[in-house]
């Protein structure tokens, strides 16, 4: 049985960011073995939905590192894995393919998988999800002939996907349960902002509604909604949401809840198992809570954060929860948490492209989102988040 000092289990970006750290701390030749059910050695994600899915993006310019960096420090990446089964009393890791492989150290990074339409006609050709770099390959090759599409969900991956679409000249309506977009992080004049901008540029919202079956002969030619309207399209792209992959853990001892639950060092119950990324529910010492962050920044700085634990660094993952998206010609970012918030205070013209908003609770700032702000107000959101240092809606207000 081979036997690796490090191992880690998932090949997304995690292991990505968590081996260019190893290197930069004094990796080993040989030490590292990365095992990945995807086809692909590790890859940035926002460009699946984004710059890649847009066209603009290369395949070969959204690597972490090169085949190079894994050749010369003798990184171990076996890509097309599946594993059912970790032992951590043994150490051990079992493929569905038969081998085992050993471990002195193992980091959990099996990322999530996206939930599936459980509705008639969710079977026919022309139905996507987005999550993997095929997925991708998959929704922009379609978008290349497609006349009408229908995008399921009001979150960031759904905006983001009906603006690429949009840009193509596709008749793009977004379908979501909800009365306004994204009703979870953005304020009601936020929502309102954004869908503005989107109805401006051809998009369809259907509110307050859900897509009760999709027809077609073969492939999907239809979409029926709750209300009894149907519409017509080429294409469906599904963003309701992910599950954390825990499958290969399930007989393994390790406490699963929402995911992997981790202490604020990103350890697992059992000893010399890290979790981190998608998969990781962590908690969260600047909120005081458990959470499970699906974001770039998150698995970044959790990869390279365990690479420094199994390097000997025993510190608490202190870290502002943050993302970035893209629409259409718009750029944003949001730090922190807003949920729990007692006051709003929102900074510039809300009804053109360069505002901010700022979420307090008692008295300290929580969440933060900025567009085409000053590189104070940028500057500002994560460290009165981080310090939590006491504040206002007036010395917010007072911010260049």
């Amino acid at each position: 049985m081979k036997t690796s000092k490090y191992l880690i289990l998932g090949g997304g970006m995690v292991a990505g960011y968590a081996a260019k750290q190893l290197v930069e701390g004094g990796l080993r030749p040989g030490e590292l073995h990365i095992v990945s059910a995807d086809n692909s050695i590790p890859y940035e994600r926002p460009p699946l939905s984004k710059g890649f899915l847009a066209g603009k993006d290369l395949e070969a310019s959204i690597f972490i590192s090169e085949d190079d960096f894994y050749r010369k420090h003798e990184i171990e990446v076996q890509l097309n894995c599946v594993v059912d089964g970790v032992d951590p009393g043994r150490k051990t890791i079992h493929l569905r393919s038969g081998p085992e492989i050993g471990f002195e150290k193992l980091v959990v990074a099996t990322g999530a998988q996206v939930r599936r339409l459980n509705i008639p006609g969710a079977d026919l050709a022309g139905i996507y999800y987005l999550r993997t770099l095929e997925d991708s390959k998959r929704i922009r090759e379609k978008a290349g002939s497609a006349k009408r599409a229908v995008v399921i969900g009001g979150g960031f991956i759904a905006m983001e996907v009906t603006s690429v679409l949009a840009q193509k000249g596709i008749e793009t309506t977004m379908v979501l349960p909800e009365d306004r977009i994204w009703k979870r992080f953005f304020s009601a004049v936020m929502s309102k902002f954004f869908e503005n901008y989107y109805v401006e540029r051809g998009v369809r919202f259907a509110k307050n509604t859900k897509v009760m079956e999709l027809k077609g002969a073969g492939a999907v030619k239809s979409a029926v909604l709750q209300s009894g309207e149907i519409l017509d399209c080429d294409m469906v792209v599904a963003g309701i949401g992910v599950t954390p992959i825990t499958e290969p853990l399930l007989k393994s001892g390790i406490e699963l809840k929402d995911g992997v639950a981790v202490n604020e060092y990103l350890e697992a119950s059992q000893a010399h198992i890290l979790a981190a990324g998608d998969v990781a529910n962590y908690y969260d010492v600047l909120f005081d809570k458990h959470r499970r962050a699906e974001h770039w920044d998150n698995a970044v700085s959790q990869g390279q954060h365990c690479a420094r634990s199994l390097l000997g660094e025993r510190t608490p993952f202190v870290h502002v929860p943050y993302f970035f998206s893209d629409v259409f010609d718009l750029s944003y970012e949001f730090w922190g948490d807003p949920s729990g918030a007692e006051e709003i205070v929102e900074r510039g013209n809300m009804s053109s492209s360069s505002f901010s908003v700022w979420w307090l609770r008692q008295g300290r700032l929580a969440a933060a989102f900025l567009m085409n702000r000053s590189e104070e107000e940028r500057a500002a959101a994560p460290r009165l988040i981080q310090s939590k240092e006491l504040t206002s809606a007036k010395t917010l207000a007072g911010l260049a």
